[in-house]
C-alpha cells in the first residue's frame, strides 16, 4: 500500500481515537509529548485500533517510545509489519 495512503489512514484512526481535528494532524505532527490527548489509555486504544485497521498484530516487546514520535514514525512501524505479516 503506498506510504502517503497509510499516512492518510493514520491520521483519520488517530483523528477519530484522540478525538481531535483531522487537519491538526500531518506526517511531521509530533505525538508522544506533544498532543495532551496522547496519553498511555489513548496509546492502548491506538493499538487496538492500528490492529484492526491495518489487519496487523503488534506484540508488546516490539513497542519503543521512538515508535510514537510521529504519525509519520508510526505509520513506518505499521508498515514494517505489514511486510513481516506478508512473508
Amino acid at each position: 500500500m503506498a506510504y502517503q495512503t497509510n499516512i492518510d489512514k493514520m491520521i483519520v484512526l488517530l483523528s477519530e481515537t484522540l478525538s481531535i481535528d483531522a487537519d491538526q494532524l500531518s506526517a511531521d505532527t509530533l505525538l508522544l509529548g506533544n498532543l495532551p490527548e496522547f496519553d498511555s489509555m489513548a496509546i492502548v486504544s491506538i493499538l487496538m485500533q492500528i490492529e484492526e485497521t491495518f489487519a496487523i498484530e503488534i506484540s508488546d516487546d516490539e513497542l519503543t517510545g521512538e515508535i510514537f514520535e510521529s504519525v509519520a514514525t508510526l505509520t513506518e512501524f505499521v508498515e514494517v509489519q505489514q511486510a513481516a505479516t506478508a512473508i
